[in-house]
Formats: structure tokens, C-alpha cells, sequence
């Protein structure tokens, strides 16, 4: 399965995505939020319409630039809404949680540290059977290459880490801080931040079928 993984598209969906995927053969497209830039939230579900009509499934999540309100649009569009939700895809289970932990600009989705955790915690039980298992979240865990800020200082979620560290997912994809595009790793776990797609960042990972080997990579779009 060759999974592209792309955050931050910030009210469009940028010609080199397009050019893209119609050049290249992908088997699940990731989102992991920001779709719009404050909204409007009718705009959220334009845009996972037109990269869901390259017939590939899509799953997406808010980001803390999306407005409150937002999921019914990711639920009334085509792709798959996993905020507070799993899905299954073949053996890969995927999960995950949009907004951000709280930031110093009162964005429209942040949460607490607390609903953090308690949210994730409940969902992450429900990949337990799949042999590969995808937490998606916009915020990236503490402490990691994928929340630090230029001038050094670390900003992610502690709750995202504390559940990575608990349950142990092969893999997690997320996006918020633009600057941080990185692969990184908490124990076995595989961190992805693919940067924002304004600058052609995106994330390929290519899971082999056979033996549910994990190869990932930073492309450009």
C-alpha cells in the first residue's frame, strides 16, 4: 500500500497535488488538517470533493485553522472523517484527532491536554486487531523533530506523545508546525510531519503487502 500523507493546505488544494496524483499511483491519501485557512467550513468540503475525485480514499482530520464545526463538512464530503473516529483500510487501521493542543493565538480548534488524551484514548483500542496501525493527529507529540519551532523551542501535544508512547502505533502523521517537516521516531514508532503543501511537502509511505515492512520518506510535490 503506498500511502501519501499531506497537512496544511490552508484553503487549496495547490496544483502540484494535482499534478501529482495524476501522475503517480497512490492507494490512501492522508490529511492531517488545516484544509481551510479560518474557513468558511463549506470550503473544507470542496476541497476533500475534489482530491477524493481522483478515485483514491481519503482520510482526513481538522486542523486548529479550521473552523468550529468543520467535521460535518468532512462528514458530509467524500472522504473518510476519522476526528474521534477509526476506519479500516485492508490491514491498516487508522485513527485520529484534529485541532491542536493550546497555542498562544486562540485559533479556532484547540483543546486541552486532558480532552486530548481521554479522546485518543478511547479510539486507539479499536486499531488493537489490524497489523498495521495509523495515528493521524494535526497537533505532533512533544519533543520530537515534528513540533520543534526555529528558534529551538518544542511545542507539540504531551497527551499525543503519553498515547504513542502507551499504545505503541507503527505510525504517526501529522502537520501544525510548518517549519518542522521531518521524519522522526518515539521508540518504534514512525513520526511524520510533512510540512505544510503551499511548499510541495508531502510524505510518502509505502507499506509492503507481503510482509508489512514500513519504508517512509519526505517527497516533493
Amino acid at each position: 500500500m503506498d500511502i501519501l500523507a499531506i497537512s496544511d493546505l490552508h484553503g487549496s488544494t495547490h496544483k502540484a497535488l494535482n499534478n501529482y496524483l495524476k501522475n503517480n499511483k497512490i492507494d490512501l491519501i492522508v490529511i492531517a488538517g488545516d484544509i481551510t485557512h479560518f474557513g468558511p467550513a463549506e470550503l473544507a468540503e470542496d476541497i476533500l470533493n475534489e482530491i477524493s475525485s481522483y478515485d483514491i480514499p481519503v482520510v482526513a482530520i481538522p486542523g486548529n485553522c479550521d473552523p468550529q464545526g468543520v467535521s460535518i463538512q468532512l462528514d458530509n464530503s467524500k472522504a473518510i472523517n476519522i476526528h474521534g473516529k477509526s476506519t479500516a483500510i485492508k490491514n491498516v487501521g487508522i485513527c485520529g484527532f484534529g485541532g491542536s493542543n493550546l497555542t498562544p493565538f486562540d485559533t479556532p480548534l484547540e483543546f486541552g491536554e486532558i480532552e486530548i488524551f481521554e479522546e485518543l484514548d478511547k479510539i486507539m483500542v479499536e486499531m488493537k486487531d489490524q497489523d498495521i496501525k495509523i495515528l493521524v493527529t494535526h497537533a505532533p507529540p512533544l519533543n520530537t523533530n515534528a513540533d520543534k519551532l526555529p528558534n529551538g523551542d518544542h511545542v507539540g501535544s504531551e497527551s499525543i506523545r503519553k498515547i504513542i508512547e502507551d499504545y505503541k502505533p507503527n505510525i504517526n502523521i501529522c502537520g501544525h508546525i510548518h517549519e518542522a517537516q521531518s521524519i522522526d521516531q518515539i521508540g518504534e514508532t514512525i513520526i511524520l510531519n510533512p510540512g505544510q503543501i503551499m511548499d510541495g511537502g508531502a510524505c510518502l509511505v509505502q507499506i509492503d503487502d507481503k510482509t508489512n515492512k514500513i519504508n517512509s520518506k519526505i517527497i516533493k510535490l
